[in-house]
């Protein structure tokens, strides 16, 4: 039996651009690098760039993750320079309807990128840290790093609050609902899919996806959001349909992201898991550095992430509060960390930390998984094909 044909490929003459990737996944979430091709992106610090691009350069997007180079459910990430003295790179996020604030999956894979590609300079072992500044904020990735091969990854996140809880929404076809809000560098609205007769692990996924696009489209008509930082970050990413099974256990809970125009993660969604422990650490489900696993509905593949501190502000007071007066329960916003002499009048002084984020108590919250990678690809663009802008198919 003769081998199969063995070719050297080199571009045809006459093509138009060329535009580079190398494409990734995390738990089955693709992620596509655009490693050239790209036209320089003007702006003064990320949310700049991001509006930059969404606005002048958005035609790049759809030629490189819509079809025939992608499908509905591809996603993308582009590095730009970041303002951050104490960031390694920045990142705009893109998926099927524009521009997203946050993505963990595509933190998860970055990590390992800017390890294997150099942009760090000297990996350390057994651990490197990767500062990546995402439109939400700079996040600290850390890659396992041994003998020059970077392994499995994990992130501290941006502070992760929870904006509204038991929110009541009217649903068409399914009337009043029920939902959370939450932000984990994006925010989303979680429901159980069991109040709807669903399970995230084995309905059909397109019954999930029409059930998670109309609270979606419910919560974005009816809830108004705000962010301490920006109101840039202020919308409605999607909705996170769970397993209802927020109460700490070592057994992993379940659920599905579905976002922007009906895109469905394949991973349990790093964004998503964020802002998930936000709201079970919110409630009181969970204790700081309690680890859960997180699985995707639709591949199983599994994240895991805990509450690791909370954002702290340092306060003083002359005289001791009242709730400092006998027992202390674990549910005081104010917990003491010191006392110290004043400086000229010797006395006491307390000192508190105290967690927000603007209004919201927040965590921080860090999130770990596996990226892999999966190819490279040279996309061309002819001026004489019609569809080089590229269509999507539902």
């Amino acid at each position: 039996m003769e081998p199969p044909l063995q070719l050297t490929l080199k571009a045809p003459p006459g093509l138009g651009s060329v535009l580079s990737v190398l494409d990734m996944h995390t738990g089955g979430e693709p992620l596509r690098i655009i490693t050239g091709g790209f036209p320089p992106v003007l702006g003064g610090d990320i949310l700049s760039k991001r509006r930059y691009v969404r606005e002048r350069l958005d035609g790049l997007r759809r030629r490189l993750l819509f079809e025939p180079r992608g499908h509905s459910d591809m996603y993308g990430a582009l590095l730009v320079a970041s303002e951050r003295p104490d960031a390694h790179l920045g990142v705009l996020f893109m998926h099927n309807q524009g521009y997203s604030t946050m993505c963990g999956h595509a933190v998860l894979a970055l990590g390992r990128f800017a390890l294997d590609y150099g942009l760090i300079a000297q990996p350390s072992s057994p651990e490197s840290q990767v500062n990546i500044h995402c439109p939400c904020g700079l996040v600290r990735a850390f890659v396992q790093y041994d003998k020059g091969k970077s392994g499995r990854v994990r992130f501290h996140s941006v502070p992760a609050f929870v904006f509204a809880t038991d929110v009541t929404v009217d649903v068409p076809a399914r009337g009043k609902i029920v939902v959370d809000i939450a932000y984990g560098g994006a925010f989303y609205a979680f429901v159980s899919a069991d109040h709807f007769g669903l399970d995230v692990c084995s309905s059909r996924t397109q019954d999930l996806v029409d059930l998670a696009v109309t609270v979606t489209n419910a919560v974005k008509a009816q809830v108004k959001l705000h962010h301490p930082d920006s109101e840039e970050l202020a919308f409605l990413y999607g909705t996170i349909l769970t397993d209802g099974k927020d109460v700490f256990s070592e057994e992993p809970t379940a659920n599905i992201c579905v976002f922007a125009d009906a895109q469905v993660d394949r991973s349990p969604c790093g964004s998503g898991v964020t802002a998930r422990i936000a709201l079970q650490f919110h409630k009181g489900l969970i204790l700081l550095n309690q680890t859960r696993t997180f699985q995707s509905g639709p591949t199983s593949s599994l994240f895991t992430a805990k509450a690791v501190e909370d954002l702290e502000y340092l306060y003083q007071v002359s005289s001791q509060p009242s709730f400092l007066q006998g027992k202390q329960s674990q549910s005081l916003q104010s917990i003491l960390i010191a006392t110290v002499l004043h400086p000229w009048n010797h006395t006491q002084i307390f000192c508190f930390k105290e967690t927000k984020c603007g209004d919201f108590k927040a965590v921080i919250v860090e999130v770990s998984g596996q990226a892999h990678y999966t190819g490279t690809a040279s996309f061309y663009v002819e001026d004489d094909d019609d569809l080089k802008d590229g269509f999507l198919l539902r």
